[in-house]
């Protein structure tokens, strides 16, 4: 994660967008007597969501870790995926 002060972000927002795009990270943004923000690209954005929205749920979360347990023993089975028009 980069940081910078907002000064300097505000002076170069292109470069610090390009930045956080190109390199699918972060950039703090830190201000005097306030409180900082994070800048980061939608796709970044998006995979925390999807992230929050699958490990929301107990349930889920269980489901999940029973799966990934299977894939570690070896007990994955491969599926052939259907084609359109199947």
């Amino acid at each position: 994660m980069r940081t910078i002060h907002f000064s300097d972000a505000r002076g170069n927002l292109k470069t610090v967008i390009d930045q956080v795009v190109d390199d699918a990270d972060v950039t703090l943004i830190t201000r005097r007597d306030a409180p900082n923000a994070v800048i980061m690209s939608q796709d970044y954005y998006d995979s925390l969501m999807e992230t929050v929205h699958l490990l929301r749920s107990p349930a889920n979360v269980a489901h999940l870790e029973r799966s990934i347990a299977q894939l570690r023993k070896g007990k994955a089975k491969v599926h052939k995926l259907a084609e359109d028009g199947e």
